[in-house]
């Protein structure tokens, strides 16, 4: 899943890329709340944002402000060095999805994000059904009928993003997107090779694709 990280703290930042991408997500990393806005005006393939308050220049509850003002339901977990119940009321008044005091466990945010997305896509846990196949989240792994299947990183990614988006088609752009955030010299058939791995790992019918509309999963079995 694609995350967007609004934070100054270069120490925090750095710490966050590395354990948030380890925890399976790919992350942008933005340290302002202009940039923020920008990205978000041009980019609509987030599938949750972390947003400290305290930001240079626009704060991060002026951007949550923007964005809830554009309708823009992206799930929001707010960070903030303050712990006053007024500043974690005024918060979620302005549209944040949870909101986390710092200094905190990694873990913790973490679950919180899983809890976010499982709201958002409608997913009562972290094991995501399809077929006789299980997407564990949480230990980024997937079984068949109890037998593990080894997949690189980047295919269980993609497989969660067309698990998580189907039955809906999902077009390349969009995928690329997705799997890849705006700093990746993506190559042109990358995608392709990908989609073929998982093809030969899940079975001919599991990813199937439509002229026009992109990729989808296939059918769950009757």
């Amino acid at each position: 899943m694609r995350l967007l990280l609004v934070e100054d703290d270069a120490l925090l930042g750095e710490g966050l890329v590395d354990g948030l991408t380890e925890a399976g997500f790919l992350v942008d990393w933005l340290h302002d709340g202009s940039s923020a806005i920008t990205a978000l005006q041009t980019q609509c393939s987030f599938d949750v944002m972390v947003l400290d308050i305290g930001l240079p220049g626009k704060n991060g509850l002026q951007v949550l402000q923007w964005m809830r003002g554009q309708h823009m339901l992206l799930p929001v977990l707010l960070l903030t060095a303050r712990d006053a119940l007024e500043d974690r009321v005024q918060g979620l008044n302005a549209g944040a999805d949870d909101y986390l005091i710092k200094p905190f466990a990694l873990t913790e945010l973490v679950a919180r994000l899983r809890v976010l997305l499982r709201r958002q896509y409608q997913q009562p846990t972290n094991i995501i059904a399809w077929r006789d196949f299980e997407l564990d989240i949480a230990h980024q792994s997937i079984t068949q009928a109890g037998t593990s299947i080894p997949l690189s990183a980047i295919e269980f990614r993609l497989l969660h993003i067309l698990v998580a988006n189907k039955p809906n088609h999902l077009s390349r752009a969009q995928l690329e997107e997705k799997l890849y955030g705006w700093q990746v010299d993506i190559e042109s058939n990358a995608l392709d090779v990908h989609l073929s791995h998982l093809r030969k790992k899940l079975g001919a019918d599991s990813i199937i694709n439509a002229r026009n509309l992109g990729w989808r999963m296939g059918d769950d079995f009757k």
